[in-house]
């Protein structure tokens, strides 16, 4: 048995309660108790770890679309990379998260996919991020559309091809980014709802009725929000315009007010609101460097002063961090803490179909939580019961 692990004098989110002088217990990588520390026993003999009211425990924050970090990309398709990269997140609030490809040649999928597999299967511990699947971000996308996924890698949506990859991949592709007005994109977009990955529109040059198209057929979410996508107009509302107006539609956000601007960041969650909305960071393995040069899908990125771009000043990434994230669009909206939970856990949680053991503060649920000060900072990440990252100072 693992140690049991006791905190307490803090405000924590529960999934249906907030209790502003709580405690939670965790035992073998479970949330065993939670509560208001008033009612706990005088004869309770665990060793508590006693923090301050001003601290929040809010769940772990999930990442569904990160390509890499701390100099590790999931194309690299090594254990080391996805080891690294479990490691560096929980710095930033990170507890779980799907490990993003990007558009390249079969064979550097096909290795990415088997790699990714493989490690989910044998080589994850509690202590670390967890990945909890993979996202396949292209080849199935629009050229007009690419950003800085590689055009010459592009592919028509192949049903037959994904079948072989997601049986690479032992079932663990959860979350498939591809432009549904593509030949065959409604078939596979069709296959995707039948088998229960997510559909996401992304990369695509969709009108506003290709995605009404695409929603019938099964698609539930929109790759981050405005970029690389067929923009809002006032006679063509486009596949912006529609993410916005559709409910079935699950949007993500690059909330680094580069990607996108803060102004526009308003217009979607008034749009949207906390509901709809899932922040992600689409870091690349530059993230948590210094400047300089790096390699996304073979292509060389420049990172200056906080941007990633490619050579002709395309955007290639983020170098966002999720608790930077959800300071961002809080400022930029004046989001609660209770909307910034669900933007960071439950909302992906639930897309992803693991809200049964991830996403919220719930007793039977993975410990995977953080504890943030006043300024939205991480202070302790647990995941899966495990301390995996804690700020090096006093908390009294």
């Amino acid at each position: 048995m693992d140690k049991i692990v006791c905190i307490k004098n803090i405000t924590l989110h529960a999934e249906d309660e907030t209790y502003p002088n709580g405690y939670i217990k965790v035992m073998d990588g479970k949330i065993a108790e939670i509560g208001s520390a008033s009612d706990l026993s005088d004869h309770d003999d665990h060793e508590w770890m006693i923090l301050s009211p001003s601290f929040h425990l809010i769940p772990g924050m999930i990442d569904v679309h990160i390509h890499g970090a701390a100099g590790a990309d999931t194309m690299d398709a090594t254990a080391e990379a996805l080891q690294t990269m479990a490691n560096a997140l929980p710095k930033e609030g990170t507890t779980s998260f799907l490990a993003t490809t990007i558009t390249q040649s079969t064979e550097a999928i096909e290795q990415a996919l088997e790699n990714a597999a493989q490690f989910i299967e044998e080589g994850q511990s509690a202590g670390e991020a967890e990945v909890l699947g993979i996202h396949l971000e292209g080849p199935f996308i629009s050229a007009k559309r690419a950003g800085a996924q590689p055009p010459d890698h592009i592919k028509n949506p192949d049903l037959q091809l994904f079948k072989k990859w997601q049986q690479l991949a032992k079932g663990k592709i959860k979350l498939v980014t591809l432009a549904p007005e593509r030949s065959g994109g409604l078939a596979l977009v069709h296959y995707l709802k039948e088998t229960g990955v997510t559909a996401s529109i992304g990369h695509s040059d969709a009108t506003y009725q290709e995605v009404e198209e695409a929603i019938k057929a099964g698609a539930a979410h929109v790759t981050h929000l405005f970029n690389g996508m067929r923009g809002l107009h006032h006679r063509e509302p486009g596949a912006a315009g529609a993410a916005l107006l559709k409910d079935e539609l699950l949007v993500e956000i690059i909330a680094d007010g580069i990607h996108v601007i803060p102004e526009m960041i308003q217009l979607a969650y008034k749009q949207k609101t906390s509901e709809r909305l899932i922040l992600i960071t689409d870091a690349i393995r530059a993230k948590c460097l210094k400047n300089g040069t790096y390699d996304l899908g073979g292509q060389e990125v420049r990172v200056e002063a906080g941007e990633a771009t490619l050579g002709d000043g395309t955007l290639a990434g983020s170098m966002l961090k999720m608790k930077d994230a959800a300071k961002n669009i809080q400022s930029y909206t004046n989001a609660t803490l209770s909307d910034i939970i669900k933007m960071t856990s439950v909302n992906a949680a639930k897309q992803l179909n693991v809200f049964d053991r991830k996403g919220s503060i719930a007793i039977g649920k993975d410990a995977d939580f953080v504890i943030v000060d006043e300024a939205f900072d991480v202070v302790m990440t647990f995941c899966r019961g495990k301390l995996a990252y804690e700020r090096k100072e006093s908390y009294e």
